[in-house]
């Protein structure tokens, strides 16, 4: 199918060049292996509400999730597995605690992976040769997740704390259960809430295994504060190549997850961007509330189908500049608002109107066209 040439810049070239990792699939999303970043989050709803959860999956798609986690506490959840991945349109994942009858459900459900944490697991060991055998029969890669607060108590007893070696050595071990049997379908994630021990945990697994790696700072915490943590984890390691999937885990809705996570991939050149508002902090020399203007902007160009820079300016000494860079741009000041396109001032309108004059100048931007898709990609 042809891909959109949206007139985009072409990326930046301090894009980050990406640490060669195996391919595995995920249903039909491919990671690792240089695949594009993939974003992930999990739902909040019992699984076992099957509708509820196919509504929260269709919304968190739309938002721009690439694969989706759903827990699996409870016989009834595992129950519900084959309605959800018979409807879900992206791949769904299955997340296994405790009880490792529910991996060879998840597996026979059709899900397109499954998520294992060793350390919550009784003795997860003994039932690696079974897993694997079921796994490589469907095919389904099995994603190792440790976590700093369920860690194996073998590995608490040697490091006494969750520390990075402490999660790359539980994650490398039960790699080693696995590859034992002839099972490297595999992909790794070794979560902590705090980005520095999470970004030294994953270093150490980077240097050490070829297996695409799933980035994330687990608990981290509400919108604001968890989206700074995470930017802040994900950009460095992704900077240097390393991660292959994310998922920023705050305490917020998961379209708000993902929204984040499409940001930051976005903000490194891994993702093409959608809608970018460039708008000034303010300060002394504003004559408009621009912080009020910047969200009606936002709100107004939420869901709009093509990608935008838009440049939201509250005087004339930025306000140009940042305009010749942006697809459309305001500059604003003493009740009225030049309005920019590309560059070129077209009009100016009062206040009131500047928002439905960047939703018209948009409106009449020449058309996407089509070009052929790469091959390689």
């Amino acid at each position: 199918m042809p891909t959109i040439d949206l007139g985009l810049p072409t990326p930046s070239p301090t894009t980050p060049v990406r640490r060669p990792t195996r391919r595995i699939h995920v249903g039909d999303v491919p990671v690792g292996g240089g695949a594009p970043v993939s974003v992930q989050t999990m739902t909040t709803t019992n699984t076992a509400n099957v509708d509820a959860t196919l509504q929260q999956i269709a919304e968190i798609t739309a938002a721009g999730c690439d694969i989706v986690r759903v827990a699996v506490p409870t016989q009834d959840d595992a129950d519900a597995l084959p309605a959800i991945t018979a409807k879900s349109p992206i791949p769904v994942i299955a997340d296994i605690h405790f009880q490792p009858r529910y991996v060879f459900q998840a597996i026979d459900a059709g899900c397109a992976a499954v998520r294992v944490n060793p350390g919550n697991i009784k003795k997860f060991d003994d039932k690696v040769k079974e897993i694997a055998a079921a796994a490589q029969a469907a095919g389904v890669p099995i994603r190792v997740g440790v976590n700093a607060g369920s860690l194996d108590p073998r590995l608490l007893a040697k490091h006494g704390k969750a520390t990075p070696q402490a999660l790359a050595e539980s994650a490398l071990w039960e790699c080693s259960l696995f590859e034992e049997h002839g099972f490297t379908d595999l992909k790794i994630a070794v979560k902590h809430h705090d980005p520095l021990t999470m970004i030294a945990a994953y270093r150490l697994l980077a240097a050490r295994c070829d297996y695409p790696l799933h980035l994330g700072v687990t608990e981290a915490g509400p919108a604001f504060q968890g989206s700074i943590k995470s930017a802040v984890a994900f950009g460095i390691l992704l900077g240097e190549g390393i991660g292959d999937t994310i998922r920023v885990s705050l305490s917020a809705p998961p379209v708000e997850q993902v929204k984040a996570g499409n940001h930051i991939l976005a903000s490194l050149g891994l993702r093409p961007r959608k809608l970018e508002i460039v708008s000034c902090p303010g300060c002394g020399r504003l004559q408009v509330d621009i912080h009020k203007l910047a969200a009606q902007v936002e709100a107004a160009f939420d869901g709009f189908p093509h990608p935008l820079r838009i440049a939201v300016m509250g005087c004339v000494v930025n306000g140009p500049g940042e305009a010749r860079e942006a697809d459309l741009g305001v500059s604003s000041g003493n009740g009225k608002g030049q309005i920019f396109v590309r560059g070129e001032v077209v009009r100016t309108v009062p206040e009131s109107k500047i928002v439905d004059a960047l939703l018209e100048e948009a409106l009449r931007l020449p058309s996407p066209t089509p070009v052929d898709e790469d091959p390689a990609s």
